[in-house]
């Protein structure tokens, strides 16, 4: 396969990018991850405007990411919580994934400012990306590109 023969028009992580791409979007979905499921608490911790932290929510929920619960506290209107779907659910590993490369590259001197760690056995959360049977591949060396049933050449009617 010759990458720049294909038109990436429809990649897969271009798509992905225009939905949980932007540093809010992921901020917000670090917040759910920690148990942060209500407005007033995600703004707060974040730091964001009421209009950012809004749009953001609505776009997660309009991409089947988080799901609005209402709850309403005694003297309260309702409001929403937001919660993971099983699509946001599977976008942890991307989250441990931005996590580690932060504490590798970007972390304080200190060191890390959170571990995150097996609940069963204490040993620290990694990610590893390895093939159906198993093989760890260390480099990107270690795979190959191939087109798949929704490549495209460039140049061709889409």
């Amino acid at each position: 396969m010759q990458w720049l023969d294909y038109d990436t028009e429809n990649c897969s992580i271009q798509r992905t990018l225009e939905i949980v791409g932007e540093k809010w979007s992921l901020l917000i979905l670090r917040e759910a991850f920690n148990g942060v499921r209500r407005f007033d608490a995600i703004r707060s911790h974040l730091g964001a405007s009421e209009a950012m932290i809004s749009a953001r929510l609505n776009s997660l929920i309009t991409s089947g990411i988080l799901v609005a619960t209402p709850y309403k506290e005694p003297g309260h209107r309702t409001r929403n919580e937001y919660r993971l779907t099983p699509k946001g659910l599977d976008l942890y590993p991307i989250i441990i994934s931005l996590l580690r490369w932060g504490d590798r590259y970007e972390a304080d001197p200190a060191g890390p400012p959170i571990l995150i760690k097996h609940r069963d056995c204490g040993e620290q959360v990694s990610t590893v990306v390895q093939c159906a049977l198993g093989h760890v591949l260390d480099s990107p060396r270690e795979s190959q590109v191939s087109p798949g049933p929704g490549a495209k050449l460039r140049g061709s009617v889409h």
